[in-house]
């Protein structure tokens, strides 16, 4: 991205929530644009409604360990939940923990953080090494294949069925149910082919978990989500209001699918854009645990996330009133500057590549990350002993999508070592 382009924007015409930024990977210039000349920026006129755009490293971080002032209690997302009275037949209106504000959310929070916490994750290594193992031992070896398919979806999904201990055999649907779950017309900026469907699979997924809930309420505590959540004192009850209990357990899924899928595709396109930094890992797969943070930080899976300012509060050089849509663009953040210089390279031996907000700040901060950091670097340590390069045969299909920065597909020719 050149100065050029970036001075070429008229700043009042900026809307960064277009999600044809993202499926054309053409963000980097409007939100350069707004860290140098408004890094807090009002547009009026989204298809989402007004908004307030906060796209650097340090007031993003503001706004997100503010949660007195900056509300998620009526949403994350950019979109707007609809009201009442024009609500559709096909839609799905849920409720989860994370859009909600101290002390629901930090009850809820804690029933389950516990699943992946620091002591239980050394339980985790073994069974996530052992899965990796099986996925590359069965990749083709001379023959073109999609990566995101066969390694990103399918480590995500192995992983996803354990923390849940869901049927193996059905793991694919949770990677389905996470996919519609941000499929919707306000984030993608198209129609849903067949709302009728994916209500239905929705209503599945709830069914589904339901069953799961009733089972493991029947048998003495486990340590997987959902026995932890039916037997945990602040969510026992959830299933007596059907849309929040399918709401968080969608939170789960698409917490534990979008970050570590995206980032595992990410971290191919990366390095093949940057071939560079491929040598230096080849050199030095010490590096690897840091390169997984450069990893996370270059791809920033999820976009961003929205706030409601709940009192009038001054954000650098503007005053946002309170009733107001306040938006972090955690994509922007981690491109920033002042903070990551030559933001736009990856760079695996970045000295601060931890400080990326790709997890969030604040009470929000993603609940799985250290899980997820486990499985690219295991991930990472297992390509490394294999392969001598993973070559990209042709484009990235992506998602037009503003809030998850996802790839469709990637085409990928294996390099087994000599």
């Amino acid at each position: 991205m050149s100065e050029a382009k970036s001075s070429d924007l008229d700043l009042h015409a900026i809307d960064v929530s277009d999600p044809q930024l993202y499926l054309n990977d053409s963000w980097q210039a409007p939100f350069a644009k707004l860290r140098a000349e408004a890094p807090v920026h009002f547009q009026p006129n989204s298809p989402t409604g007004p908004y307030w755009s906060v796209s650097s490293h340090e007031l993003i971080k503001a706004v997100d360990t503010n949660h007195q002032v900056f509300s998620s209690a009526d949403g994350i997302a950019i979109a707007e939940t609809p009201p009442q009275e024009s609500l559709q037949s096909t839609d799905v209106v849920i409720e989860n923990f994370i859009a909600m504000d101290s002390p629901d959310h930090d009850r809820q929070r804690a029933t389950v953080a516990p699943s992946v916490a620091p002591s239980n994750l050394a339980n985790f290594e073994p069974m996530i090494r052992e899965r990796v193992v099986d996925i590359l031992s069965n990749l083709p070896a001379n023959d073109t294949f999609d990566w995101v398919d066969e390694v990103s979806v399918e480590l995500t999904a192995r992983m996803l069925a354990t923390l849940f201990d869901f049927p193996y055999e059905d793991r694919r649907k949770l990677i389905h149910w996470s996919d519609i779950t941000t499929d919707t017309p306000e984030l993608t900026g198209a129609e849903i082919l067949d709302p009728e469907q994916r209500k239905a699979d929705l209503m599945d997924c709830a069914g589904t978990f339901m069953g799961l809930w009733q089972d493991r309420v029947s048998r003495p505590p486990k340590f997987d989500l959902i026995s932890m959540m039916a037997h945990g004192k602040d969510t026992q009850n959830m299933t007596e209001n059907p849309m929040l209990f399918l709401g968080n357990i969608l939170l789960l899924i698409v917490g534990g699918n979008d970050t570590t899928r995206n980032s595992i595709s990410g971290g191919v396109l990366a390095l093949n854009e940057f071939p560079d930094q491929h040598r230096l890992l080849m050199d030095r797969p010490e590096l690897i645990p840091n390169m997984v943070s450069e990893m996370i930080r270059w791809q920033t899976p999820v976009i961003h996330m929205r706030r409601r300012a709940l009192a009038d509060q001054r954000l650098g050089d503007e005053l946002i009133r309170a009733g107001e849509k306040v938006v972090m663009w955690y994509l922007s953040g981690n491109r920033d500057e002042s903070v990551f210089p030559e933001a736009d390279r990856l760079m695996i031996d970045r000295p601060n590549a931890r400080a990326h907000v790709a997890f969030g700040f604040g009470i929000h901060r993603c609940m799985g990350n250290r899980l997820a950091e486990m499985q690219l670097r295991v991930l990472w340590e297992e390509i490394h002993k294999r392969y001598e390069y993973i070559e990209v045969v042709g484009p990235a299909e992506r998602n037009p999508n503003n809030f998850i920065r996802g790839i469709k597909s990637l085409p990928v020719r294996l390099h087994h070592r000599r």
